[in-house]
């Protein structure tokens, strides 16, 4: 057996250890089960929450439509878990449709949804979840809830970037 020299030794296990860990993010990443319109709109139509265009439509490549084909099924999760926690009336206004600003965690990689602002959805989103500054590049005031997603106030609507569905 060939000893290796304890500096390369750590190296490579530095080396195994970060490879690891990028196989489980792949991983994980390709795990995010993506929804049909069908399956969006049925969950969405089962816990009260609406939806609207401008365009009133849903096609994915039309900017006005709002699609929710290939929306993640944990932001749809939680849309549901924040109709049910906070009571308040949901309306949905943009979803995975073309037009949106790109990233990976985007409308059209199915992570976000725009919302309707009301009272009450803005009472609760600035009363129950925690402040954390102004989103870079538009000043957004930016408000977490305790499962780590992002409530972005953009004046006309609520831009929520779903990470995971909120404790469903």
């Amino acid at each position: 057996m060939v000893r290796m020299p304890k500096p390369l030794r750590r190296v490579l296990v530095a080396l195994v250890a970060a490879f690891a860990a990028l196989l489980l993010t792949a991983t994980q990443a390709s795990a995010v089960t993506k929804l049909t319109q069908a399956q969006a709109e049925s969950m969405f139509r089962a816990a009260g929450i609406t939806w609207s265009s401008s365009g009133g439509c849903s096609n994915r490549n039309v900017s006005t439509c709002t699609s929710f084909d290939q929306l993640n099924q944990a932001t749809a999760q939680g849309a549901v878990t924040l109709k049910k926690a906070s009571g308040c009336a949901i309306n949905i206004t943009g979803g995975t449709e073309t037009g949106h600003a790109s990233g990976t965690y985007s409308h059209w990689n199915g992570y976000k949804l725009d919302m309707s602002r009301n009272t009450c959805i803005n009472n609760y989103v600035t009363g129950v979840f925690t402040y954390i500054g102004p989103r870079a590049g538009d000043a957004a005031p930016q408000y977490q809830s305790g499962a780590g997603n992002i409530y972005a106030n953009e004046g006309t609507h609520w831009d929520v970037l779903y990470y995971n569905c909120g404790g469903c």
